[in-house]
């Protein structure tokens, strides 16, 4: 199994920062790739960025510019800088895990952390 925690997020003005992390214990020696996934209410999960054990990096169209998404390998922990944040920021986040092993993909998620940008 894998665990992965989460810390940051919170409430925050329009054009602010936040940062949020994600640690990764357990069954990570196959963790090919982290990432960050959010959700808000009425809408699907969406990829917000993700990075391999590579440092290849991904992000959504919408945060390009404004997120930087880095990793720890030594830590096993991925931190997200988000920038110039917007009100269609908000969501709840949630950190992502996937694991290849054995021939199969498995994803692993945090218990989600909200995300407010609001006046």
């Amino acid at each position: 199994q894998v665990q992965l925690v989460e810390s940051g997020g919170g409430l925050v003005q329009p054009g602010g920062s936040l940062r949020l992390s994600c640690a990764a214990s357990g069954r990570i020696a196959n963790m090919y790739q982290m990432g960050w996934y959010r959700q808000a209410p009425g809408n699907q999960r969406e990829l917000v960025a993700a990075i391999t054990s590579g440092g290849i990096t991904n992000y959504a169209d919408s945060v390009k510019g404004r997120f930087t998404l880095t990793r720890d390998n030594d830590k096993n922990t991925i931190n997200l800088q988000m920038n110039s944040l917007k009100p269609e920021d908000s969501a709840v986040y949630y950190c992502n895990g996937r694991v290849f092993a054995k021939g199969i993909t498995s994803d692993y998620w945090g218990q989600g952390t909200q995300v407010t940008v609001s006046s």
